[in-house]
């Protein structure tokens, strides 16, 4: 795989950048727990196919001190019995959130109330704009996967 851009060097692509990375960081200084940011961007990652942002991520989580056995189950959370009550609704909103035209008209009630009970209003707010952030990276973000370091970009 090449890269469709240089977003490293074009000047737009910075400006661009700048302004998805401030949400980032607003979101990763938030009350949302750190784990559940890391799977959240893993598991949109995966369903987006962007090789760049699931190498990042897992290797990230991995470099916090997350299992590989966590790791290796993300795709399939539903069936594995190693996320939390919490992790799950995340997971779960996750889905929803970046599949949106499939998910008939979004987030559906049930799983925004099941997120609601786990977390509370600041954290909503920073979780499904984690979903927003990460899903505008694993857009704009085509690069190729496999060599990224742990704390690369910060």
């Amino acid at each position: 795989m090449e890269a469709r851009l240089d977003l490293f060097t074009d000047p737009l692509a910075a400006k661009v950048l700048k302004h998805i990375d401030s949400a980032g960081r607003a979101v990763t200084d938030s009350g949302l727990p750190h784990t559940t940011q890391e799977l959240v961007k893993i598991r949109a990652g995966q369903i987006n196919g962007c090789g760049f942002c699931t190498d990042m991520h897992t290797k990230d989580a991995a470099a916090a001190g997350e299992t590989p056995v966590r790791l290796h189950l993300v795709a399939a959370w539903r069936e594995a019995t190693v996320f939390t009550e919490a992790e799950r609704a995340a997971l779960e909103l996750t889905e929803q959130g970046t599949r949106i035209a499939d998910a008939a008209g979004g987030v559906d009630d049930e799983a925004w109330a099941n997120a609601a009970k786990h977390y509370d209003e600041d954290q909503l707010v920073a979780l499904i704009s984690l979903i927003a952030v990460i899903n505008a990276y694993n857009r704009i973000n085509r690069q190729p996967a496999g060599h990224y370091r742990p704390g690369q970009f910060g």
